[in-house]
């Protein structure tokens, strides 16, 4: 089958020779570190790429990380599930932003990069707490259309991510053909330039030093919740801007993974693991560790080492050039974890991209990788987890590493030691 290909990348001028930044979180005149300008600059110039090779007329966002990489505005964590906020690019315009009205008023003062007319209030459904009155949606689509003719694109089709219905309704009503944009907008974000590759790095050196406070902390009587509370607390301390989710598994929990943490007391023997999602100025990580509280079994050890080899197995294939269905075959089966089928265990042995988005293109699993595969290009950012359960049935290790494509292979930046099972305070 022949390979997906996104758009042709814009030139982020890596740096390969030399070793990614992990500067502090300030601005400073001696040293260069992220240019926000041309990080704009670059991700506005892949949209339209990837619009100008779609037969799309133009791109509109409901998706916060879509319209946060088009227009570089966010209002914090608030926006993330109301799809009240929006965005629109056509191929030949710059873009707009539709906004609560004093963030509007805000972008206008301080976001010199957007045309002061192209940011303007904006309300719609709020997921239907507005009410049944569905002026507000057909008021926007009007707007909309007035805007897709005056850019010469009303006629070609309208790309969207996520949408309420309401919203597509009034669309269609406009005569608007409405097509999926998402994936548009997942190959334009596929390539990350060399400050996108600084955030994303920046963001790792902040759950080492967390993986640090972790193992200091796993002692017998503390419970998985205040190892959340612990991790998130250090994080916001550190600079993040959001702390999204930390799984806290322990014990006999572990497998199989419930993807979510309790109350429970950690005791002396467990085999626990975490996962820190969170996000440095959008650029978000997901890095799993396992640890043993005091001493490991037998069991335990050897299912840390086969998730190990998995992972190192993947991470070796992952470089330019190569196809996903290849790193995909070479992942363990769902036979090898004991599950039925490779639906029943997607998610514990994969790679994804990572980026402003938990779950970047390219995703790469034995569920779709072997029928749907991408070229794999330098710049691309890969989290990569295993997933292994131990033979007594209760313990599991869980490994991820972030890395980066560069034109040689993978370079990995989750650098809290994984190589061999760490116990955290021995016997």
């Amino acid at each position: 089958m022949a390979k997906r290909k996104g758009p042709d990348s814009v030139d982020p001028k890596h740096r390969w020779d030399r070793p990614l930044q992990a500067p502090g979180r300030t601005q400073v005149d001696f040293e260069e570190r992220v240019d926000f300008r041309r990080l704009h600059d670059y991700r506005l110039a892949r949209t339209r790429a990837a619009l100008a090779q779609s037969d799309l007329g133009a791109l509109l966002s409901f998706d916060q990380h879509n319209i946060r990489y088009t227009t570089s505005t966010v209002i914090g964590e608030w926006a993330r599930d109301k799809l009240t906020r929006y965005s629109l690019l056509t191929g030949t315009g710059d873009p707009y932003i539709w906004d609560f009205g004093s963030a509007a008023k805000h972008h206008k003062l301080y976001a010199p990069w957007l045309k002061n007319d192209h940011c303007r209030a904006g309300l719609l459904g709020m997921r239907g707490a507005v009410g049944s009155d569905l002026f507000l949606f057909k008021q926007a689509a009007k707007e909309i259309k007035a805007i897709l003719k005056a850019e010469g694109v009303a006629k070609m089709p309208l790309g969207v991510d996520v949408v309420e219905p309401p919203m597509l309704f009034a669309l269609q009503e406009e005569g608007i053909e409405v097509r999926d944009g998402q994936q548009t907008m997942l190959q334009a974000r596929e390539v990350k330039n060399i400050d996108e590759l600084t955030l994303l790095n920046m963001a790792a050196a902040m759950v080492d030093g967390v993986y640090t406070d972790i193992a200091e902390a796993l002692k017998p009587g503390v419970q998985e919740s205040q190892i959340v509370a612990l991790a998130t607390k250090r994080l916001y301390e550190m600079g993040s801007d959001c702390v999204e989710a930390i799984n806290s598994i322990s014990g006999e929990r572990c497998s199989p993974h419930p993807h979510n943490f309790t109350d429970r007391l950690i005791r002396p023997g467990d085999q626990a693991f975490f996962d820190v999602i969170q996000s440095f100025m959008g650029y978000r990580t997901c890095y799993y560790r396992t640890f043993n509280v005091g001493r490991a079994t037998g069991p335990q050890r050897t299912a840390y080492k086969k998730a190990r080899e998995w992972m190192d197995k993947a991470i070796a294939l992952l470089k330019p050039g190569m196809s996903s269905d290849q790193v995909a075959r070479a992942l363990p089966q769902a036979k090898d974890i004991g599950f039925a089928s490779e639906m029943d265990a997607f998610g514990l042995n994969f790679c994804h991209g990572l980026g402003l988005g938990l779950h970047e293109r390219p995703l790469i699993s034995r569920v779709n990788s072997l029928r749907d595969p991408i070229e794999l290009k330098a710049g691309m950012v890969f989290a990569v987890e295993t997933y292994c359960p131990a033979s007594d049935g209760v313990s599991a290790a869980r490994i991820e590493e972030e890395i980066i494509l560069t034109p040689t292979g993978a370079k990995i930046i989750s650098l809290y030691p994984a190589e061999e099972l760490p116990i955290a305070n021995p016997y």
